[in-house]
């Protein structure tokens, strides 16, 4: 689509905002411009949307309007949810008494920092608005953090303008179906443009919705390659939740999470935190899923995904769901945020994994490539051991056996540091097969609940999670 046609959308949905009478409400931007309001000015017509507009820049300015952020932090959710608090209350206090009762108002706001002739800054923000769905009805939010990736900041203006005309319009338009509103912010705008990392729905209308459900949807629609939940279930920022952080991170389908899971957290964690430099303190731990291990075909079954993530929340890990297939590109997203260390758990199954041409097919540089990206620095895979039932023989890095074409490069990742084995674990758990847990699960109550954790088996049970069964 044309570039022209493409803006021609945009004010096409900002005229028939402007042709509603119902619709009114202030517009207030501070970061980049006022790109919104001008859409809606462009496209003629405002008078009847458009109550205010503001952009307050200085920051003696913006606290005598929203009062001091104590942060210190101007572009953060709290400073946004000041603005809509001030803003909202503010045209409903003054123009509800003299506008026609049938008027639904609204408020947008955003707090963002754009591309700037001066320094290298992360260029992101947070958007949103406030809004009466239905006459009279107590407002609803919906809250998004974005990054913008233009390389100009007028660029980066344009796109948020779009931004701000597809996010007002969705939420009058598609609030029956939350994600009819994910899907619609990027309405026009070129891949690679913007990315949406968290997104929350909330008041009256958004009760039921589930926000963990809405933020997996940002990943399946290709709105941002990761998403992040805290040990209480709770959506996160990821570039606040890891900045400067050591990252220890072990991949897996958790299907369940097994008591052979713990044991490779824990022997990880005792190496990793006895690294030099390492404070215990300033790591996150994450269980990572890919959205590869969610979905069948293109569907995603709601009920598995909230199931895993609550069981790894009781165990106490931070929670994210990636895009990710290759670990190189997991490493790349969290290089966005810290330069401290990071760790990868995995087992010998994906060791042999990694160590396989064909999985870096289509990669111009192949393995070497690969691995180039993966270990540049402060990067190390911490192997969990793997017993092998047919020939009774624990598989370590020390013996595990590459293609023999392979074998001089991972002794050299070995001798230097980039692999290191995880020597203290439990060898009592080796016989512990996740498939089969899981298909016993299916079964009813069994011997599986031996092999996961307490907790975990009675809320399985309790839940009737994973597909369990009771066979009685």
């Amino acid at each position: 689509m044309a570039e022209h046609d493409k803006k021609h959308k945009i004010l096409q949905k900002a005229l028939e905002i402007n042709l509603d009478n119902c619709k009114y409400g202030s517009i207030v931007e501070i970061g980049a411009g006022q790109e919104v309001a001008r859409n809606f000015f462009r496209a003629g017509g405002a008078a009847g949307t458009v109550a205010k507009t503001m952009s307050a820049y200085d920051m003696q300015v913006s606290d005598d309007i929203y009062g001091v952020e104590e942060s210190g932090r101007y572009v953060s959710r709290s400073r946004l949810m000041k603005m809509l608090d001030k803003e909202f209350s503010s045209i409903t206090e003054l123009l509800t008494p003299t506008r026609p009762k049938n008027t639904t108002f609204f408020s947008y706001a955003a707090t963002v920092t754009a591309k700037s002739y001066l320094q290298k800054n992360e260029c992101h923000g947070w958007i949103g608005i406030r809004l009466q769905l239905y006459r009279e009805a107590e407002p609803s939010d919906i809250i998004l953090h974005v990054r913008m990736l233009d390389n100009d900041g007028s660029s980066q203006q344009e796109a948020l303008g779009a931004l701000g005309v597809n996010l007002i319009h969705a939420a009058y338009n598609h609030f029956t179906h939350p994600k009819k509103i994910i899907e619609s912010l990027l309405d026009d705008l070129e891949p690679g443009r913007l990315e949406i990392d968290t997104i929350n729905f909330s008041g009256p209308y958004f009760e039921e919705t589930e926000n963990r459900l809405m933020n997996l949807h940002l990943v399946h629609h290709g709105l941002t390659h990761a998403i992040m939940f805290n040990t209480k279930g709770e959506v996160q920022v990821p570039a606040e939740h890891l900045y400067k952080k050591n990252i220890l991170v072990i991949r897996g389908t958790f299907t369940p999470l097994t008591k052979i899971h713990l044991d490779m957290t824990k022997c990880g964690q005792q190496h990793f935190n006895e690294m030099e430099y390492i404070n215990a303190d300033r790591t996150v731990v994450l269980a990572e899923l890919t959205m590869a291990s969610l979905t069948i075909g293109d569907q995603i079954n709601d009920a598995d995904f909230l199931a895993r993530v609550d069981m790894l929340n009781t165990q106490g890990y931070t929670v994210m769901v990636s895009n990710y297939l290759r670990y190189f590109r997991l490493r790349e997203y969290f290089r966005r945020y810290t330069k401290q260390q990071i760790g990868m758990i995995l087992g010998i199954s994906n060791l042999d994994l990694i160590f396989q041409e064909e999985y870096y097919e289509g990669l111009e540089g192949g393995i070497l490539e690969a691995f180039a990206k993966l270990f540049p620095d402060n990067t190390r895979l911490y192997i969990y051991p793997y017993k092998n039932a047919e020939k009774n023989e624990l598989v370590t890095v020390k013996n595990f056996k590459p293609s023999k074409n392979l074998q001089h490069l991972y002794t050299h990742l070995l001798e230097n540091g980039y692999l290191i084995g995880l020597e203290n674990a439990d060898e009592s758990l080796q016989g512990i097969s996740p498939a089969k847990i899981l298909a016993d699960i299916k079964k009813g109550p069994g011997e599986w609940e031996k092999h996961v954790p307490e907790s975990i088996a009675e809320m399985i049970i309790k839940k009737k999670l994973l597909g369990f069964a009771n066979s009685k």
